[in-house]
């Protein structure tokens, strides 16, 4: 190759180069371009519903675009992700997803689009310990109890969770597995529902985050026998961690996080990624979601990814390793 004809080329590829970054530069000074919709891929009043609304108001104040938050609930969170994946790469459309999406990712083989290419990280927003509850009128007062309540009944008894393949169902069917007892699963439309059923005591047990958890546990209409993780002391001191013992992959703290169609340009998860860092940072969203029992945490759109690469291996490797697929 000739000296002129090298220089020609990398002066192509340098201005390709420049021409890409000048778009992405473009495409977040003028992002957003009109209102913004958070896609919940569950129903109202859950923990990722309440987090998204509380982020949306803040957003709408800031940036001064209305952001509206839509509950698309159903088939495990798939027709809430298949929306916003079928929706323009331009940041307008975000889905607003808790951990159970990851889970659905990891054991759910037939999902009609690819999570991990087909949608991108934004960031987290949140993390919040899952709590065992279960109804007062149980008589159960401690994970022994109801370890020997279960155990006592051939039949077993049920758990209710919002629906096959979602967190609550992973860390109940472990916990059922572990303790040695016949677990049932009644799948609900999502954890409202199923904590509604658990205080009624039609379903003995859930594990629900603090969200859900925390306020009726304050009301006294529900009991928290146990945590998933240590970081449960800070929401209710002295809480069991049910991962002791012999439970070690149960110390898993549910997430929540927002993700946009795959091919959305970097420079506009980055900025939209900024914004809600900012937000989640704010003493009085701090104090919001810490009363409902999560802790606020943001995260890069990079960083986010790689966590949810990780996360979906590691729960698909623990759904083989207890005969858990939604196949």
């Amino acid at each position: 190759m000739s000296l002129s004809r090298s220089r020609v080329l990398r002066a192509v590829l340098a201005c390709a180069v420049l021409c890409a970054s000048s778009a992405m530069a473009r495409a977040a000074v003028s992002y957003p371009n009109g209102p913004i919709r958070f896609i919940v891929p569950a129903t109202a009043g859950g923990p990722t519903d309440v987090i998204a609304r509380v982020v949306a108001q803040h957003i709408t104040q800031s940036w001064g675009v209305p952001v509206v938050v839509e509950n698309r609930a159903g088939a495990g969170g798939v027709i809430g992700a298949s929306y916003v994946i079928s929706a323009k790469p331009d940041g307008q459309t975000v889905l607003l997803a808790p951990s159970a999406f990851g889970v659905r990712s990891a054991l759910d083989r037939r999902l009609p689009y690819d999570p991990l290419k087909d949608l991108a990280g934004v960031g987290l927003l949140a993390r919040s310990p899952s709590f065992l509850v279960v109804s007062p009128s149980l008589g159960v007062k401690s994970l022994a109890d109801l370890a020997a309540y279960a155990q006592a009944r051939p039949e077993g008894i049920s758990y209710g969770s919002a629906g096959m393949g979602s967190t609550g169902h992973l860390h109940a069917a472990q916990f059922a597995a572990v303790y040695g007892f016949a677990g049932v699963h009644v799948p609900y439309r999502g954890t409202p529902e199923a904590v509604t059923d658990v205080m009624q005591n039609r379903v003995q047990y859930a594990f629900a985050p603090g969200p859900n958890a925390l306020p009726l546990a304050r009301d006294g209409r529900l009991l928290v026998l146990g945590a998933t993780s240590a970081a449960a002391d800070k929401f209710m001191p002295g809480v069991p961690v049910v991962n002791q013992p012999g439970m070690k992959e149960f110390d898993a703290d549910d997430w929540f996080g927002a993700l946009v169609p795959g091919k959305t340009p970097m420079a506009v998860r980055q900025k939209l990624s900024a914004e809600i860092a900012r937000i989640l940072a704010l003493p009085d969203v701090r104090k919001r979601l810490n009363d409902l029992g999560a802790e606020p945490q943001s995260s890069t759109p990079e960083e986010f990814d790689a966590m949810l690469q990780d996360y979906v291996a590691t729960i698909r490797q623990l759904g083989d390793q207890m005969h858990i697929t939604l196949e």
